[in-house]
């Protein structure tokens, strides 16, 4: 359960044994992957692809990695977010490989090219083939084992992953340490919160996972009962909650690292709360770290988020006392901008007790009349606090990682309570409370709380990590008073703020009854917030002049004061480079904090009306070097200038570049043009700045734009999403993987579109592993393998001549023929197509002298030429690392 993101009893004794029997493995052109160490690469890590079958029917796509180092090593699970697959974990699992284990990771039932029904992490389905997956390791001889049958593995992943992570330890009492993260407790609970549907996530799931009938039967009438009503029934909540980890809560025993996203709609805090709660009390080490990503967009703090967890299997799986695997709670907060780049600077705050949601903190007095609140019509029009599906990979998205969001309350469909501006900073670290009296003039009423922070003047109120708690409220026509315990949130609100509560009639991502209603709120007490004061922030750490600089005099004063200039003030355009879309000098980028390098010294440069193709193995470096190209990590070494001016995180060129990675998420019940037009307005830009219409005709989407995104195919998504990218019609436009899920027909659709969109003028860079692709849709190539540049130049260019000839013939080629043609000295291949015969020769092989030959063996020659396809020159470019 992702977007770039949503049992069975213990299988002891006999019936594990039996699940091993059923466990069949089928190898389905198995290959080993490896990266060998030399200099400053990563060391070598061995891959191993094959498809294992689970009860005789159902199909699971796996890869095995293992370290190059000999012995035997702790293992791990590496489970994916819902709608991914198995490639998506690929990087962390080569990572960890590297750090001395033997990773497996699969595609889960009904993802990626594994078969069956999705069971939302099924006790029956999926938790049993994890069960099985551990069988296959206990047989591995790289696999270390605590005793017969009884592997020592640990279990992580994110999202529908992390679930699984939570459920395998419920489930198998071989599983020795979890690092679950952004992902649920209660499914139920997490989707139907406080008796109320979470539509628009239910929707996103059921319609990223390839719609109803891709999941189990009972699941999908399940959906369409709760869509169709708006309301959660007991069996609903019951079929979820058997799914979920709650379920076996007292049969987690083992140590756990929670991981929990702060700007997240879907599994909020809560969530890793009751986890936290529910371990700790089985007596397991449990530590929580609430990072400052999650499913609605915000900083994933991927480098350190997978430090942590390789330091906490280091600790549980490796048993190495000595590794810090952290404090037992850690928050990221923002502290402040770096002045260099106008980023924003996280910084971890921690305790080293967890403290809950709820420990005591300040009560802030509310005022506020009685108010009444107009439940309209068919719940039109809806507030909007966040917004679901677009987190992974729009505008939206990066407003959230600035603490920006869009929320919106209509006028006579609220009310709200106001505090007195504060006289003194209020860190909010927890779940605040409230009460309240509501009648309603039908006997439910559905509201949606949520605290604001509202800023002096004409401040836009805030609302922290856009998030909102959902009440149903039962026999309110009486009149019931309510305890509200609103979203757990770490916030700081500064002197001479106000809190505003508020509490709506309706919410873009909830149902809300149809029928009309009105209610009337009454406030009954004050606010009561958690502070959470033992949880301190790390302070900055202080530069060594500090020390020195009392010795060193005004004259190391001035120098520190010029460096800071120089360091402050951008590096000046270059009006030599003015007209030119991209060039990047001496580019670098290390690991983390290590001396290895994902990109070393890497230069080239593109023109305009350029269709460039970024092409190398998995661990070139091309991710990293877009990243850095739109400014959303900064370089280590060189620069990248886009028409003259140099990148960094902010910087106003990037508005000439338009970028398409990982996909992007729609609101599936809006139409396409209505959602390009929400993402333009959320980027605060003119609207007739974004060029709709001239994007909207090169991506070529037609009357489908007037359709909701749900009824779209893959191929139209991604149309849409390469056009919300041509919104503006930036100079520079990036393309990361536009074709993935594509067929053959949508493929040559954005083949197209990419042709007439350079055809203007503009310049488009593709990464793509589809070489046919890139040879038929660039015009020039840069290739690189091991973070360097291998070469560079135009297609024709790089592919040349090479050894592979094609020998066109009068009559097809016999097949004993053929073999004799594959026999003959200087030739390493031959194979028959339909005009003749391909022939690869060897180093020693020369054309004339294979004319001879064939002439000698009656093969009726009609021509002899190069063939050569940008596959071969890229292996041969790489030297089959690939």
């Amino acid at each position: 359960m992702d977007l770039r993101q949503p049992l069975r009893g213990l299988l002891r004794g006999p019936r594990r044994l039996l699940a091993a029997g059923a466990a069949a493995v089928v190898l389905a052109g198995a290959g080993t992957w490896s990266v060998a160490a030399a200099g400053d690469d990563p060391p070598a890590v061995h891959r191993t692809d094959q498809v294992m079958t689970m009860d005789g029917e159902v199909r699971l796509d796996t890869s095995y990695f293992t370290p190059g180092t000999p012995g035997r090593h702790p293992a791990v699970l590496l489970g994916h977010g819902f709608g991914g697959s198995k490639d998506d974990v690929r990087a962390q699992a080569e990572d960890l490989a590297r750090d001395g284990y033997t990773v497996l990771t699969w595609s889960a039932r009904g993802f990626g090219r594994s078969t069956g029904k999705i069971g939302l992490n099924d006790p029956k389905a999926e938790v049993a083939d994890v069960s099985r997956l551990i069988d296959w390791l206990a047989r591995r001889p790289e696999v270390l084992l605590d005793r017969q049958g009884d592997p020592r593995v640990g279990v992580t992943g994110a999202s529908y992953g992390g679930a699984i992570a939570l459920l395998a330890a419920g489930h198998d009492p071989r599983v020795d340490a979890i690092a679950p993260s952004i992902t649920y407790w209660n499914l139920a609970d997490a989707l139907f919160p406080n008796g109320v549907f979470k539509k628009l996530w239910a929707g996103y799931f059921i319609n990223s996972g390839g719609g109803c009938a891709k999941f189990q039967p009972e699941l999908c009438r399940m959906y369409e009962r709760v869509a169709e009503s708006g309301t959660p029934d007991a069996a609903a909540r019951r079929l979820l909650e058997q799914r979920s980890p709650s379920a076996v809560a007292d049969r987690i025993k083992v140590p756990a690292l929670l991981l929990q996203g702060q700007t997240d709609s879907l599994f909020p805090l809560d969530q890793a709360d009751a986890a936290a709660r529910a371990i700790s009390a089985n007596g397991a080490p449990v530590a929580v770290d609430w990072i400052a990503g999650g499913h609605d967009g915000g900083d994933p703090e991927g480098s350190r988020v997978e430090a942590r967890v390789t330091a906490w299997f280091d600790r549980y799986l490796k048993q190495d006392r000595a590794t810090d695997t952290g404090p037992a709670f850690r928050v990221t907060r923002t502290g402040g901008v770096d002045s260099t780049d106008g980023a924003a600077q996280l910084r971890g705050a921690s305790v080293g007790a967890y403290p809950g949601l709820h420990q005591a903190g300040r009560t802030v007095p509310l005022t506020g009349s009685t108010q009444p609140v107009t439940n309209p019509a068919g719940a039109n029009p809806p507030a909007v606090s966040a917004l679901p599906g677009l987190g992974a990979g729009g505008g939206l998205a990066q407003l959230s990682a600035l603490g920006v969001g869009v929320s919106l309350d209509f006028p006579g469909q609220y009310a709200a309570f106001q505090s007195a501006p504060l006289t003194r900073d209020l860190r909010i670290t927890g779940a605040p409370t409230a009460t309240v009296h509501i009648t309603s003039s039908r006997d439910d009423a559905v509201l949606f709380a949520k605290l604001y922070d509202v800023g002096p003047g004409d401040s836009r109120p805030v609302l922290p990590s856009q998030l909102v708690t959902p009440l149903r409220v039962t026999g309110a026509k009486a009149g019931k008073d309510v305890t509200i315990t609103l979203p757990a949130v770490d916030h700081e609100v500064q002197k001479g703020h106000r809190l505003r509560l508020v509490l709506a009639s309706t919410d873009l991502g909830y149902a809300s009854p149809a029928a009309p209603a009105t209610y009337t709120v009454t406030l009954e007490g004050d606010l009561t917030v958690p502070t959470a004061p033992g949880v301190t922030t790390a302070a900055a750490p202080l530069p060594s002049w500090v020390w020195w600089l009392p010795l060193t005099g005004s004259a190391v004063a001035l120098a520190l004061i010029l460096t800071a200039r120089r360091r402050t003030t951008a590096p000046a355009p270059d009006p030599a480079l003015a007209d030119v879309p991209l060039q990047i000098t001496g580019l670098g980028k290390k690991y983390g904090n290590s001396d290895r390098y994902s990109v070393r010294d890497l230069s080239f440069r593109v023109e305009k009306g350029q269709v460039l193709g970024l092409l190398g193995p998995n661990g070139a470096g091309k991710t990293t070097t877009l990243r850095m190209l739109m400014g959303l990590i900064r370089p280590d070494a060189g620069e990248i200038r886009v028409f003259g001016h140099a990148v960094r995180p902010g910087a106003p060129v990037l508005s000439r570049v338009g970028a398409f990675v990982e996909g992007a998420g729609f609101l599936p019940h809006l139409t396409g043009r209505e959602n390009l037009e929400l993402y333009w307005r959320a980027t605060g830009r003119p609207a007739e700045d974004a060029h709709l219409d001239e994007a909207l005709e090169i991506a070529g989407l037609g009357d489908a734009l007037a359709r909701a995104v749900r009824t779209y195919s893959q191929g139209m998504r991604q149309r849409l999403a390469i056009a919300q990218a041509m919104l503006g019609l930036p100079d520079l436009l990036i393309l990361d993987e536009p074709t993935n899920g594509l067929d053959p027909p949508q493929i040559r659709e954005m083949r197209e579109v990419m042709i007439r969109y350079a055809a203007g003028g503009r310049t488009v860079i593709v990464s793509s592993h589809l070489l046919s692709e890139v040879e038929q849709s660039c015009t020039h190539l840069v290739v690189m393998d091991r973070g360097r540049l291998v070469q560079t130049g135009p297609v024709g260019e790089i592919v040349g001549t090479g050894d592979t000839l094609l020998v066109g013939t009068a009559t097809p080629v016999e097949e004993p023929v053929v073999e004799k043609v594959a026999a003959l000295p200087g030739v390493a291949s031959a194979q028959r197509t339909d005009d003749g015969l391909l022939v690869r020769l060897d180093p020693e092989g020369t054309a004339p002298r294979l004319v001879a030959e064939l002439v000698r063996l009656d093969v009726p020659v009609t021509s002899v030429g190069p063939h050569r396809r940008l596959e071969d020159a890229f292996l041969t470019l790489i030297g089959g690392s690939a």
